[in-house]
């Protein structure tokens, strides 16, 4: 079965199983940082390649939902939002996994170490970008419960919870980001200014995956609100 097939057969009477579906694929992609970080600090070239390489996958596979959703949402009067909102949002969505595919993309590419006093830090720190990404997921998964619900108080309630739990792992990530950034600063002398120039952007980029896990939350907030 194709992508465009299999997305096609989610649509049914509703654009929010194929919404969900691409955020499943956009996780499934930013969840392998996890290991592929643990293989860049073991300096395991063969598994960061390999692991480079499925990041690739999944970002192309959402990127392909992404087309078969734009080409498949129907121009409905009856659509439970407005169709340009639903568009927007998993432009929004998408944006997660590229910026997964560019992190794996430039340490794979440079072929990137980590200090071994910042690795523990580091590693804690994609975790807590890899969080907000699932929080995201927790909430976007909601939504066809919101609609089955018609916008029911409780059921809008329960998601503006899981934002407001999603903004505190972002905040999280904030916090890990000074730290690190810290830890590099007093390794600046040690390591070649090149490296250590790309360090900070790869650590810039963490902060950046989970402030826009962050903004699918808030697109999906002004979502509900409406």
């Amino acid at each position: 079965m194709s992508l465009g097939s299999s997305i096609v057969g989610l649509f049914g009477r509703s654009p929010i199983k194929p919404l969900q579906h691409h955020y499943e694929t956009v996780h499934a992609c930013v969840a392998r940082l996890s290991d592929f970080f643990a293989a860049i600090a073991a300096e395991d070239w063969a598994l960061v390649n390999e692991i480079q390489q499925d990041i690739t996958r999944l970002e192309n596979e959402a990127d392909e939902l992404k087309k078969e959703y734009r080409l498949n949402l129907p121009n409905s009067l009856f659509l439970p939002m407005p169709r340009t909102d639903l568009l927007d949002m998993i432009s929004v969505q998408d944006r997660v996994a590229n910026k997964a595919k560019d992190i794996a993309g430039l340490m794979r590419g440079r072929q990137m170490k980590i200090p071994a006093s910042v690795s523990p830090a580091m590693a804690a720190y994609v975790s807590r970008a890899i969080d907000a990404s699932a929080q995201a997921m927790r909430a976007i998964n909601e939504l066809d419960e919101l609609l089955e619900t018609g916008f029911g108080g409780r059921e809008v309630k329960l998601i503006e919870r899981l934002i407001e739990e999603l903004d505190s792992v972002e905040g999280d990530t904030d916090d890990q980001q000074v730290l690190i950034r810290a830890q590099l600063f007093k390794l600046e002398s040690e390591w070649p200014p090149v490296d250590m120039m790309f360090l900070y952007k790869i650590v810039d980029w963490v902060g950046d995956l989970a402030d826009r896990a962050q903004k699918v939350g808030g697109f999906l907030h002004m979502l509900v609100a409406r």
